[in-house]
């Protein structure tokens, strides 16, 4: 299982951005894809993720309404589109996936299995 996560970037406060998750090496349409976000000094927060059948979605009170996490399993990739960014959005982004996410562990970072490499977002203020 691999997972590249991509798009990050510097973006001024009330801006945007999209990350991508593409994964590769695993039925991708079988596993629930999610993010996590870690900022320096801080433990990993489960910022939202999106079911494999269904496409239930989770999002953390404090991305709601601002972030929209989607997927196309055609091309084995997840998308976190992020608006209305603020300065505490800063943090590393990770893609995750696992097959047998639980329901009430999505926003444990021990509900899944694999892990992506980090993209920095940076919203300055």
């Amino acid at each position: 299982v691999q997972l590249q996560a991509s798009g990050g970037g510097f973006v001024q406060s009330g801006g945007s951005l999209r990350l991508s998750c593409a994964g590769s090496h695993f039925t991708f349409n079988s596993f629930a894809v999610g993010w996590f976000r870690q900022a320096p000094g801080k433990d990993p927060e489960g910022v939202s993720c999106i079911s494999s059948s269904d496409g239930i979605t989770y999002y953390a009170d404090s991305v709601k309404g601002r972030f929209t996490i989607s997927r196309d399993d055609a091309k084995s990739a997840a998308y976190l589109q992020m608006d209305n960014l603020k300065p505490e959005d800063t943090a590393v982004y990770y893609c995750v996936a696992d097959k047998r996410l639980r329901p009430g562990r999505e926003s444990t970072p021990t509900g899944y299995e694999y892990w992506g490499q980090g993209t920095q977002v940076t919203v300055s203020s």
